[in-house]
């Protein structure tokens, strides 16, 4: 296994973390900022007030991106044991 071979798996790897928790990432982002909106201008601020919602649009987007993200996942297993022989 050469250095080449090495840095384009852990190259490979990081694009798909970053490509699966992005769906969750970004949906917890989007949920924040629309509650500091929300905290900003009723003068609210209550912690349990951004926690919930956050957890609560986080489970929902493992609902509805889960399988996208493990297909992701298994995929990338997949390319990765298919290299395997290669590697010596």
């Amino acid at each position: 296994m050469t250095i080449d071979e090495v840095i384009s798996i852990g190259k490979e790897a990081l694009g798909v973390t970053v490509l699966v928790a992005l769906p969750c990432l970004g949906v917890s982002i989007l949920v924040g900022f629309l509650i500091s909106i929300f905290q900003a201008t009723t003068q609210i601020h209550d912690q349990t007030l951004s926690f919930v919602p956050k957890i609560l649009a986080v489970m929902a987007a493992l609902m509805v991106f889960g399988s996208w993200m493990l297909r992701t996942l298994v995929d990338f297993t997949q390319r990765l044991i298919s290299r395997l022989p290669g590697l010596t």
